[in-house]
């Protein structure tokens, strides 16, 4: 709703954008413009929609499951395939989150209804080791829950069952199906057909009842566009193959296989539906509407807003009451004896700028958080305009992926702009290790959870001349502009700090508990991470639940307070550390915001253990092991961030300071 209101309102700015420079009759963004459809007597016979089609293809997708973080293609299973069609292209997003889209057997026209239409046979000899592994791997997807995921016209096929307080919930997926255990409880979808009650049996859901929906368009052309696909899995054990009635009992598979055949008929029905409510524009609402814990999501993220506003407002009033009473102070002084009496941040000017250790590594990492923060930003806001909407399949992936390329010139030019600034003179080792060591630790990661995934052949490995494709565009693009802002950076001037740098470092006086580091850091993540949790709650379920995630607007509203909230705090604690003369703020701003990353490591490994319902080894080391490039990408991102706010607070100040 929000997203799409959004999205909307952009294509009407750039229609009336367009229109005084060329008549067109109509603007949609790629990859979302409507397909009209007609019954076949009149596809492409109409002059005014000359590319009306009267066949409807349905695609698959690749089945998932909250018991596995290891999905797998249609054709795994062994389901009807249409091996002669050539798949459609997919973007490097849809690749690298796992998507596999491919065409079926399943053909519909438009408004021709089907009833028990035969598909396919599948027939297993449990004698052959072959068909007895292929039986045996179906039962695992069924005992795991796996999901089908079917595509008619962009949108996926839905089921739509009643959950708890009357409300409907439409599920973008159906299992495959389901198992009844050994002391006959039913689990999963086995709930919802009381016939399904033998004990230690799968039924497999073999029949699908589909019902179409389509609204008629009459002010701009003709036709009609398709906006639902719902569908109703069902479970028949057809007593004629050739001649399916889709009625008697349901499809079971014994857990333990007698010696014999078994056949399973795949069928199908489909019906078609005009509904006159929905637009074709606001065709996803009924999905995301009836998504779980959405209308909750709404009230949790007024609540978090107003929580960290008001925390942000006193750590705001604090500062500047507590800062504006010392410089008051400072500035009615009559004597350089009165000056020489006082201590705390005004004593530690002639220190402030003094180098920090590890400066090094210190630079890198801002020159990589610099990246993360402009490609984070700039993704979430064209999310919020709608470009990035479910709607628009691997996008989001793809536009990270892109910005992050692209954006290697800036993290470049400020890791060796703060480099120089520190004194430094490896200026090769510094851009060499600005353009490998961050992204290099994220696709060593990366590639031993592929190897993991090649491994159990899951979908979601990488194909090699995709894996050949992301790094060309690391070394043959990113590395260059890397180099090229790390060439720009060195070639101006270092930082003119306001103080000149004492020689002999100040002593620093003996610190108390809350002012130490290590309590200070562990203390500065606690706020920010307290308004970003309930949104990371729906984040993680949008990534390991497979539910989508749409409510960008809210994310970069959390996103900017995020950025308020770490400023706050870590500009707060470092003014205490200055006041008792701990003048090493560098890395300890850094490292108090990105302190947030650890919390969400945490928060993660709960959310595994209390949330999720993953089973097997090799699902939980892929879990830790995307969970670590998330914590590393989310510790850059917060501490640079905070950095060069307290670095900018810093050279605004030392001039008061003196």
């Amino acid at each position: 709703m929000f997203v799409f209101c959004d999205a909307r309102c952009a294509v009407r700015v750039f229609l009336l954008l367009t229109s005084t420079l060329w008549s067109a009759s109509s603007f949609y963004l790629p990859g979302l413009a409507p397909v009209s459809f007609c019954e076949k007597d009149q596809a492409g016979k109409d002059q005014e929609v000359p590319d009306c089609r009267s066949e409807i293809e349905l695609f698959v997708n690749r089945l998932d499951s909250v018991e596995s973080v290891l999905p797998y293609e249609y054709t795994a299973f062994d389901f009807c395939a249409q091996k002669s069609e050539k798949r459609p292209s997919e973007n490097l997003g849809q690749v690298l989150f796992g998507e596999r889209i491919e065409p079926s057997p399943y053909k519909f026209e438009f408004k021709k209804e089907e009833q028990c239409k035969h598909v396919c046979t599948k027939t297993y000899d449990t004698k052959k080791t072959e068909d007895r592994q292929k039986l045996e791997f179906l039962k695992k997807g069924m005992l795991l829950n796996y999901q089908h995921h079917w595509i008619v016209d962009n949108m996926p096929v839905t089921w739509c069952y009643d959950v708890e307080d009357g409300q409907k919930f439409c599920n973008p997926g159906f299992p495959i199906g389901c198992y009844v255990t050994e002391d006959g409880r039913p689990k999963d979808a086995c709930v919802v057909n009381s016939e399904f009650n033998d004990k230690d049996t799968f039924y497999i859901f073999n029949h699908v009842d589909i019902t179409i929906f389509y609204h008629v368009v009459e002010h701009e052309a003709a036709g009609s566009r398709l906006v639902a696909a719902k569908m109703e899995p069902k479970s028949f054990k057809h007593t004629h193959i050739d001649n399916p009635d889709c009625s008697g009992v349901p499809m079971d598979l014994i857990n333990k296989f007698p010696v014999g055949e078994v056949k399973i008929a795949y069928t199908y029905s489909v019906y078609f539906k005009e509904d006159k409510n929905i637009r074709w524009a606001s065709r996803w609402d009924y999905i995301l509407e009836s998504m779980p814990h959405t209308n909750i999501q709404w009230f949790s993220i007024m609540n978090s807003l107003v929580i960290v506003l008001f925390l942000s407002g006193m750590v705001a009033m604090i500062m500047l009451r507590t800062l504006h009473k010392d410089i008051a102070r400072y500035n009615q002084m009559d004597s350089i004896e009165d000056a020489q009496e006082e201590f705390g941040w005004k004593l530690v000017h002639g220190d402030v700028f003094r180098p920090p250790r590890k400066g090094m590594l210190l630079s890198v990492f801002l020159g990589s958080g610099t990246q993360i923060l402009i490609m984070t930003f700039v993704t979430l806001f064209f999310a919020c305009l709608g470009f990035l909407s479910p709607a628009n399949r691997g996008a989001l992936m793809t536009c990270a992926m892109v910005l992050w390329v692209l954006l290697g010139t800036p993290a470049g030019y400020v890791a060796a702009r703060f480099y120089k600034s520190f004194g430094g003179e490896k200026w090769k080792t510094n851009v060499l290790l600005t353009a490998f060591l961050c992204p290099g630790i994220v696709f060593a990661d990366f590639f031993v959870m592929n190897l993991i995934l090649w491994g159990e052949g899951s979908s979601a490995a990488i194909p090699f001349g995709t894996l050949v494709a992301v790094l060309a565009l690391w070394f043959c693009i990113s590395v260059p502009l890397t180099f090229l802002g790390a060439y720009f950076g060195f070639k101006k001037n270092a930082i003119e700090h306001p103080v000149r740098t004492n020689q002999i470092p100040r002593q620093i006086p003996e610190q108390s508990f809350y002012t130490k580091a290590l309590p200070g850091i562990i203390m500065g993540g606690i706020l920010p991470f307290g308004c970003i949790f309930i949104q990371l709650f729906f984040i993680l379920n949008s990534i390991w639940s497979h539910q989508m995630y749409y409510m960008f607007g809210f994310l970069f509203v959390v996103f900017i307070i995020l950025v308020i909230t770490c400023s706050e705090a870590t500009v707060l604690l470092c003014y205490f550390h200055l006041c008792a003369e701990d003048y090493h703020w560098q890395w300890r701003s850094f490292l108090t915001s990105g302190f947030t990353a650890v919390y969400f490591l945490i928060y993660a490994i709960h959310y595994f253990f209390s949330k999720l319902q993953i089973t097997g080894l090799a699902s939980t080391i892929l879990y830790l092991g995307y969970t670590l490039i998330m914590t590393l990408i989310f510790f850059l991102f917060t501490g640079m961030s905070m950095f060069l706010l307290l670095f900018l607070t810093c050279m605004h100040m030392s001039p008061v300071m003196t």
